[in-house]
């Protein structure tokens, strides 16, 4: 698997992933919170899958 998501994508999918949590947990609305976690997971193992749908590649290394 390639690493498609590069760091500054990291970051903001972390950034949206965590709000995302934090907004679901307050307003107790669990699927969004839910929701948060796919960017969250997609920043932790830097690979989207919907990114070679579109043939986008933000990451700049491959393994």
């Amino acid at each position: 698997m390639c690493i498609n998501v590069g760091k500054a994508d990291r970051i903001i999918r972390v950034v949206l992933g965590l709000g995302l949590i934090a907004y679901g947990l307050l307003a107790q609305n669990y699927i969004v919170a839910g929701i948060g976690v796919i960017p969250l997971l997609t920043a932790v193992f830097g690979f989207c899958p919907f990114y070679p749908l579109f043939k986008l590649n933000t990451g700049c290394k491959k393994d």
